[in-house]
């Protein structure tokens, strides 16, 4: 297809290309109040569109006031960067923004008619809009409903020849927020888009191709080189603009300049060990011929080569953990606690501090994360600090708002498990660090307010005891939950709540461990990131699994590794010595382990393991349902972290975007998944209006060895073995950020089958492949799934969620949160 055909406008067809201005962004704050409410187990379990139906007085306020009107204009177009759709429908400048922060934006494109005429345009976001042709207003909306879309449609007349499309839109940022603008092409005279920007279209164009091309040369980095590959080279000589950011969470970045001649096909980035570690987003701005452009591409950096193996000993592992923290994480409170714990006390470390408490006085989302190690520290470590900063420090502790039934102005959130923990804990421990003092908010006196705490803690505790972890299963959120448990057990002033949380503690440790394969979690998850599933060797889950099984690395972000380093070394906690075995399985035998999370154990989770293959799954989870941040089947073979798979259907298609499900982080909606053993299917139902395909991460560079062939993908690591075969032909993805790691199925419908297993007698990946490659789902009008495996023979999946298989009955209904572990014969054999 021509640029030209490209270009024309159709029935559907979405404007694309725009100009951008700056987002003016203004604080947002309305009287403290207090809300009703209490911790949501359920609040991610949405149906409407990812609607989460919680608002806070901010909202409230905001709507009463612009929700039905025209928005108000503020400021004028001028542009400020371009932007390119790599794909996308949508101009999407979505983020995180801590604080309530009004936003406001102007973007320009233009239409080329070739007869002037009436037009009818589609114009949807989440926020306010207004939109103008040929500086006419042409209509407005202002649904103003946080992160859910509403469409209304105009008319405007087109003059021949170029047209100014113009929208101004704005909405009120809290915490994540989906901040973008769609408008289609309904009908009108023959048109086309045209490129609105004020440079050649040669160099717009050579941009654009470069940018869609480029990747990075491997799936993630353990050392040597980092580089960009460029497949389709600049024809000029460019500059690249290249910033190195974490998560939203993180703070720090990292920004570099390099200068690229004609024809270069490579864009280095310097040495990983000069990188900083974790997952990390490299935003690569693009100049060439007065016109530049970005995209954000995303990789683990992980500095294995001074980290060498783990200490023997426990108590080497503890000394090693904290000093990692003190040296190679990231400034924070948790930075700073592991500091004060050994003997790094000092000018340094008293910025950190410093540096935290704004966001925590201010009551930034996630400030209750920062909190609750800065109480530790100044609990335990206050002697070795200032008289100033611990002034400060109590002054920040005493007019914090520690829940939603205090006054406020803030976008904290309140509603999930992982937060109400931290909050109930800081009240807690904050109240009887400072007994005698006023609590603005609260107004009551810290040992008031400490009592308030332990009851909610208590509370909390009861909850976790019945039903674990709303987010279940989750890598980004087993560190959260270990932060407060271990606070509590180290720091509790009553000894029923310090054994209680120490008793939390290993449970959680236990089914990370059951759930591990050789020390890495793999398993379905609750809520995933694409920076927590892409991060095999760098997440805090291999930190703490080093530390407490001895065998994983370091990233350079952690939320609760020093704190359990401390509970271990000062604070009588003991690990179980099974944790090791099951977490690094070595045996020939297999592991089943079948439990529930959620209260009324609404998640069902599934996983099976042997010594070179882990999978593991949500059984008969909200099946077909619009999703959130769910990875419902996750699998990894061989010894080498990376050497992993997990089958979603994309959120959005902005690569490393922020949108609830994402590309990689869960699934737009929720499929039928069920396992038994080594044998999983997925089963896929889409609505229209999400992406038209599915996929699987398949990082070929991490396998030791591939099989493609049309509908079949299979691979070996080590001893490990999986086949994959979908519904239709799998394609393979040789341009853009996802290069060598991924595999489309067209449609939203798509049927997959997954088999792990093992080389066992000296079987290659050829003889797997043949043995298993006539797999197929036969589905009847019953919902009944058949299978027919040459190891397990007739695999019956149920539509009620049961399976049988070799005279066995697997029912989800029936599973505890306690769980059923079984180990059983020689998995190769089986396999």
């Amino acid at each position: 297809m021509s640029t030209a055909e490209a270009m024309r406008l159709m029935p559907g067809s979405s404007l694309t290309y725009w100009q951008v201005s700056e987002t003016a962004e203004a604080r947002y704050d309305v009287a403290d109040s207090p809300m009703k409410g209490e911790m949501d187990p359920f609040f991610f379990l949405t149906k409407e569109k990812n609607f989460i139906p919680h608002e806070y007085p901010c909202r409230t306020r905001f709507a009463a006031d612009h929700r039905g009107r025209r928005p108000e204009e503020r400021g004028s177009f001028e542009a400020e960067r371009n932007w390119l759709p790599f794909g996308a429908r949508r101009l999407d400048l979505s983020g995180f923004w801590f604080r309530p922060t009004r936003l406001a934006s102007w973007a320009r494109t233009v239409v080329s008619a070739a007869a002037a005429g009436t037009a009818r345009f589609r114009l949807a976001t989440c926020g306010g809009a207004i939109l103008f042709v040929n500086g006419k207003e042409a209509g407005h909306l202002s649904p103003y409903v946080r992160n859910l879309e509403t469409a209304a449609d105009f008319t405007a007349e087109l003059a021949e020849g170029d047209n100014e499309i113009l929208v101004f839109f704005d909405d009120l940022a809290e915490r994540d927020t989906r901040y973008y603008i769609q408008l289609d092409w309904l009908a009108g005279p023959q048109a086309s888009a045209r490129l609105p920007f004020a440079a050649p279209e040669g160099a717009v164009r050579a941009v654009e191709a470069c940018l869609s091309a480029m990747h990075f040369d491997k799936p993630a980095y353990t050392g040597g080189d980092v580089a960009v590959t460029l497949p389709r080279p600049l024809p000029k000589a460019a500059k690249a603009s290249v910033t190195v950011e974490g998560d939203f969470m993180s703070h720090e970045s990292l920004s570099l300049a390099r200068d690229l001649a004609a024809g270069d096909a490579t864009l280095p980035l310097g040495p990983a060990d000069e990188l900083p570690a974790d997952f990390r987003h490299f935003n690569i701005a693009l100049t060439m011929d007065g016109f530049t452009a970005s995209r954000v591409l995303g990789v683990e950096i992980a500095h294995l080569s001074r980290q060498g193996a783990a200490p023997a000993d426990l108590a080497g592992r503890i000394e090693e953990a904290l000093a990692e923290v003190s040296e190679q994480g990231e400034p924070d409170t948790v930075c700073a606690l592991a500091r004060l714990a050994s003997g790094r006390t000092g000018e340094k470390t008293e910025a950190m501090i410093e540096r935290a408490l704004p966001a925590i006085d201010d009551c930034w989302d996630c400030a209750d994360f920062a909190l609750v190690p800065l109480i530790w520290s100044r609990t335990r470590y206050g002697s070795d600090l200032s008289s100033a900063l611990r002034g400060r420090i109590d002054e920040v502790i005493a007019g914090y708002r520690y829940w939603m039934d205090e006054p406020g102005n803030d976008v904290q959130w309140y509603f999930s498990e992982n937060h109400a923990l931290l909050f109930h804990t800081a009240a807690y421990l904050g109240g009887h660090l400072l007994p005698d003092t006023r609590f603005r908010r609260s107004g009551r006196l810290g040992r008031e307010q400490s009592q308030v705490g332990a009851a909610r803690v208590r509370a909390w505790l009861d909850h976790f005891e019945d039903w674990e972890m709303a987010e279940f299963n989750s890598a980004p959120y087993f560190p959260i939950d270990l932060k407060g448990l271990c606070a509590l057990h180290a720091l509790a002033p009553d000894a029923d709540i310090a054994e209680r949380a120490g008793r939390g503690i290993l449970r959680l440790l236990e089914i990370v461990a059951n759930s591990a394969h050789q020390g890495v979690l793999t398993a379905a998850q609750g809520r995933s990131y694409e920076h927590t599933l892409r991060a095999g060797l760098s997440l805090e889950l291999s930190a703490i699994g080093r530390l407490v099984w001895g065998a994983g690395t370091y990233g350079a972000r952690f939320h609760a590794l020093p704190q359990l380093a401390l509970c271990l070394r000062d604070h009588g906690l003991r690990l179980p010595a099974h944790l090791a075995e099951r977490a690094l399985w070595q045996k020939p035998t297999a592991q089943e382990w079948a439990f529930k999370q959620g209260e009324g154990g609404f998640a069902a989770l599934y996983h099976y393991k042997g010594r070179d293959f882990a999978l593991g799954s949500a059984a008969h989870y909200r099946w077909y349902d619009w999703g959130y941040q769910e990875t419902l089947v996750h699998g990894r073979i061989g010894a080498e972290p990376q050497a992993q798979i997990w089958i979603n259907h994309p959120g959005e298609v902005i690569h490393s975007g922020y949108g609830r499900p994402s590309y990689w982080g869960g699934s737009a909606s929720v499929p039928r998944v069920q396992q038994y053993r080594g044998l999983a299917i997925v089963v896929f139902d889409g609505r229209e209006e999400q992406p038209d395909f599915t996929h699987v991460w398949f990082p070929a560079a991490a396998f030791d060895s591939i099989i493609r062939d049309g509908a079949l993908a299979a691979a070996s690591s080590g001893e490990g073995r999986l086949l994959l075969r979908a519904s239709d032909t799998l394609e393979d993805v040789t341009e853009g950020p996802s290069t060598g790691c991924e595999l489309r199925l067209a449609g939203r419908k798509g049927r997959w089958l997954l088999r792990m297993g093992e080389a066992g007698d000296g079987r290659s990946l050829a003889d797997l492949v043949n043995r298993f490659k006539d797999m197929n789902l036969e589905e009847r009008d019953d919902g009944l799934i058949l299978v027919e495996d040459p190891a397990y023979g007739t695999v019956a999946f149920h539509a009620d969620g049961s399976i049988f298989a070799e005279g066995r009955r697997l029912n989800p209904s029936e599973w505890t949160v306690a769980g059923r572990r079984e180990e059983f014969g020689s998995a190769s054999q089986r396999e």
